[in-house]
């Protein structure tokens, strides 16, 4: 499923870097990445990390 944001693009990077164990650590995660790094595959959050930025909104409601 491919992000829907810029910012959606962003958290599912942090998330799977904390993931692989790359960057951040878990506990340091806030916000949707913390959520998406719980309840996200690694599979499922490289797809989304790897989303295009280009004519993509900063922010997308979710209405």
């Amino acid at each position: 499923m491919p992000a829907k944001s810029k910012a959606q693009q962003k958290a599912a990077g942090a998330a799977l870097a904390a993931k692989r164990g790359e960057k951040k650590k878990k506990s340091e995660l806030k916000g949707a990445s913390r959520g998406m790094e719980e309840s996200m595959t690694e599979k499922e959050l490289e797809e989304m990390a790897s989303t295009k930025r280009k004519g993509k909104k900063e922010h997308v409601s979710d209405k």
